[in-house]
């Protein structure tokens, strides 16, 4: 499975990097970052580093915990959240696709929750993606 496109530790990916690498599903990530951006609650975004095998994510956090990872791939990026068990109730009631719902479900569970990781390549991915972002603003 592919890490990040950017692993450089040593220089922060730029917009126009991420433009390009990204291609069309750019979109996609504004998307997402406007949508949450507009929700009010985002305390802090940005870059950061995971170390040389996973290289730059991109975090939106609000005041207690990350809303959302992005993490850039070679022409699509990633997408990741981790919800609590309330939080994964409210999910099955959505309009998420079934198969992603079912990963959720299936995930092992840590201390902060289940979490999940899935692809943005087309509009209805991002979809899913913005109704995920609903129910962790809500929860």
């Amino acid at each position: 499975m592919p890490h990040s496109i950017f692993l450089d530790p040593t220089y922060c990916p730029t917009d126009i990097q991420l433009t390009i690498a990204l291609d069309e599903n750019y979109r996609y990530w504004e998307a997402l970052r406007d949508a949450a951006l507009k929700s009010g609650k985002v305390e802090t975004e940005g870059w950061h580093f995971g170390g040389k095998k996973f290289g730059w994510s991109y975090r939106i956090s609000d005041k207690k915990r990350v809303l959302l990872y992005l993490l850039p791939r070679d022409g699509f990026f990633k997408v990741a959240f981790v919800f609590s068990e309330k939080a994964i109730e409210e999910v099955e009631k959505s309009t998420i696709n079934s198969h992603l719902i079912e990963e959720l479900i299936a995930a092992k569970k840590y201390a902060e929750g289940k979490g999940i990781r899935f692809a943005i390549k087309s509009k209805e991915e991002t979809m899913d993606a913005l109704e995920f972002l609903r129910v962790k603003l809500e929860f």
